[in-house]
């Protein structure tokens, strides 16, 4: 009789996770700006040996236009492993790809050729709003129990996703059907704004971030509510079981935007860190530590702090001109699967920045890279020549911390504000053995990935910001 066994690409414990195959493809999330073509899922050589190494060699156009791919994600990884609701019969096979302009989901099949997924299923936003209430999906990731995709706003009264703007929450997909279950809170408490959301799974917590409601986003930085202190500055922790909204921890109104989540992958660790955007008094960009507080409660603690740096007025885009500086605008964070590195996109200055995080409460900066950069546009060195707009936003580390992938547009919208003259596309890959460096051989951009702007890479079989391990 054959014995069955789980996805070998799922680990129990970080460690056998890095000490697994490294990746062979990546798959980044392309969007077109004008909305007047589909977007598309490239497929990148990440192999090499391979002859077609940094090259896009495979390409998957959605059905429609119109959806503004963002944060996608696989629909099962190691957390299926988990004893307390183990899925160990499921595959990371699909991309879960959402649409945060459209509110519709697509089902990628990665498996008979992982060079050319195909769609296989596709939510219209009616499912999200008639089953869960929600719009605007953001982020997904791999529960074990489900696929979770949190939304940035809610649906309408009537069951669509048109009018409405809050609150926004998660909602749960089936692992198998990709049907929406339904909203995930049982009492949000008062949670309203959204963004990113990640767990302790060992711990039954759930934690969920702050940026703002579709109409406070969707056409870019609104000048009076970021100095009005209005976006979100806060962080929220859940039981996870129960479902219910436990505590609120307000990092200060300044603190303007706490948006990607990254808690340590040894499951019986206790904190994670949390970058914030902007803080309205010195535009600095900060990063924090979220961990046990006296009793039961939580804390967040600020670690690092990263000034602006003083530019020409005449240099900068016009919401900028009045500081006579370029902010650091963190946008992205990532922590490497031993959770001793973190890496710290600054989309505004056009710098990736390397952490030594193995005391969290004392990071050490051990190494920086600048490409890009609203008015430094530091050039790659396979390309010289060519100034770089857009900076290292999107940031993927392989499971064995060797290399850290980039790539260049944030949000639409955002880019418009901050790259007015053009943020183009291009995505990196850098070596962390010796200090951070910049890989000659690894460069598409531009007609590589046919005018459309690049946002998030996946990995296949896995990276650092797409498990949770249950066993440490």
């Amino acid at each position: 009789m054959a014995l069955w066994k789980p996805d070998p690409t799922f680990y129990p414990s970080p460690g056998e996770a890095a000490a697994g195959p490294t990746e062979q493809l990546a798959y980044v999330a392309a969007f077109d700006r004008a909305a007047t073509r589909p977007d598309a899922i490239a497929v990148v050589d990440v192999d090499p040996t391979s002859a077609s190494y940094g090259r896009v060699v495979g390409w998957t156009d959605l059905p429609y236009p119109g959806d503004e791919l963002h944060h996608f994600g696989w629909n099962a990884c190691s957390s299926a492993l988990c004893p307390t609701a183990a899925h160990p019969h499921v595959e990371r096979r699909y991309l879960i790809v959402p649409g945060l302009r459209s509110s519709r989901i697509h089902v990628l099949d990665t498996k008979p050729d992982p060079r050319q997924p195909t769609v296989v299923k596709v939510l219209g936003p009616e499912e999200l709003a008639k089953h869960a209430g929600y719009s605007r999906p953001h982020t997904v990731h791999c529960g074990p129990d489900g696929i979770y995709l949190s939304a940035l706003g809610s649906a309408d009264a009537d069951g669509t996703a048109g009018g409405a703007d809050g609150p926004g929450g998660i909602a749960v997909l089936d692992h198998t059907t990709f049907e929406v279950r339904g909203a995930w809170e049982a009492d949000r408490g008062p949670q309203y704004l959204a963004y990113d959301f990640w767990w302790h799974l060992t711990q039954d917590v759930l934690v969920t971030s702050e940026w703002g409601t579709p109409s406070m986003v969707e056409n870019g930085i609104v000048g009076e509510l970021l100095l009005g202190r209005k976006y979100g500055h806060a962080l929220h922790f859940w039981d996870l079981r129960s479902r219910r909204h436990v505590q609120r921890v307000d990092l200060g109104d300044q603190y303007q935007m706490p948006l990607e989540l990254r808690p340590a992958h040894d499951p019986t660790k206790q904190y994670g860190f949390v970058g914030v955007v902007i803080s309205v008094e010195d535009l600095s960009a900060s990063i924090w530590v979220w961990h046990r507080a006296d009793g039961d409660g939580w804390a967040a603690t600020k670690v690092i702090d990263i000034p602006a740096e003083p530019a020409d007025p005449a240099a900068l885009p016009d919401l900028l001109k009045p500081f006579g500086a370029v902010p650091p605008l963190v946008t992205d964070i990532a922590l490497s699967v031993d959770d001793r590195s973190l890496y710290v996109s600054c989309w505004g200055t056009g710098e990736l920045k390397q952490y030594d995080v193995t005391d969290p409460f004392h990071p050490r900066e051990t190494g920086s890279v600048r490409l890009g950069g609203i008015v430094r546009r530091a050039a790659h060195p396979a390309r010289p020549d060519l100034p770089l707009a857009g900076g290292p936003q999107m940031v993927e580390v392989s499971r064995d911390g060797q290399r850290v992938y980039l790539t260049n547009s944030l949000y639409g919208a955002w880019d418009d504000q901050f790259y007015p003259d053009g943020v183009g596309a291009w995505q990196a890959l850098l070596h962390t053995s010796g200090g951070l460096r910049v890989d000659e051989r690894f460069f598409p951009h531009g007609d590589d990935f046919r005018g459309l702007r690049v946002h998030q890479t996946r990995l296949q079989g896995g990276d650092a910001s797409s498990d949770s391990y249950c066993f440490p």
